[in-house]
């Protein structure tokens, strides 16, 4: 399909994947999010598949779309210069992801472990994305790790599935409880930046 010419409508992006436009839609109504997360989210390829891990061909389709939605989300995080995660699958199925995730306060990056498991009810429900080294340090988080997510998060989601995959939540999850929640932990000395962690060991 080639470019799109048609004037939008109001309300409405163009869906961009690398290489052409695929159409538009609806931009989703999103309160309690700054306005760059929301720029950003307009930004990454929404996904078409409805399928989970027990769909078959269509969950490996699914996953196909994920990857490119996050490639797109990571080229332009690092054309932004504001690249913060690595993140892939785990195992074959594509059930379990891992990778690390950083912020930078302070001119320090402090570097975190980031997992989740998809959901088997997914896309309708979404990852519960966990920061391990993290757990019990902060009330912004439940047990194992898994982060808070704000009050907006899951209702936004519903409303878009199966059109937000693992990038989105990662804009709209991981990124805001990042940049609220590091400063404060680092602050409060609930976390140290590693070079600090070591020079502590070895006196």
């Amino acid at each position: 399909m080639g470019r799109i010419t048609e004037p939008l409508a109001a309300g409405q992006v163009y869906l961009r994947f690398p290489g052409n436009y695929l159409g538009f839609a609806k931009e989703p109504k999103m309160e309690g999010w700054d306005p760059n997360t929301k720029s950003t989210l307009t930004q990454i390829p929404l996904l078409t598949t409805k399928a989970g891990p027990r769909d078959g061909s269509a969950w490996t389709q699914r996953l196909k779309e994920e990857y490119r939605a996050l490639i797109a989300y990571t080229q332009m995080n690092k054309s932004n210069d504001n690249d913060w995660f690595r993140i892939c699958a785990a195992n074959p199925e594509g059930t379990r992801w891992t990778g690390k995730c950083w912020y930078v306060h302070n001119l320090l990056k402090y570097e975190f472990d980031l997992q989740f498991d998809i959901p088997v009810t997914y896309p309708a429900t979404a990852p519960e994305l966990e920061l391990p080294e993290l757990d019990g340090k902060t009330q912004k988080m439940y047990r194992g790790g898994k982060i808070c997510l704000t009050v907006h998060f899951k209702p936004l989601w519903a409303k878009n599935c199966p059109r937000f995959g693992i990038a989105h939540a990662l804009c709209l999850g991981l990124a805001p409880w990042l940049a609220a929640e590091i400063p404060i932990l680092v602050d409060s000395g609930m976390i140290k930046h590693k070079d600090d962690a070591a020079s502590s060991n070895e006196s």
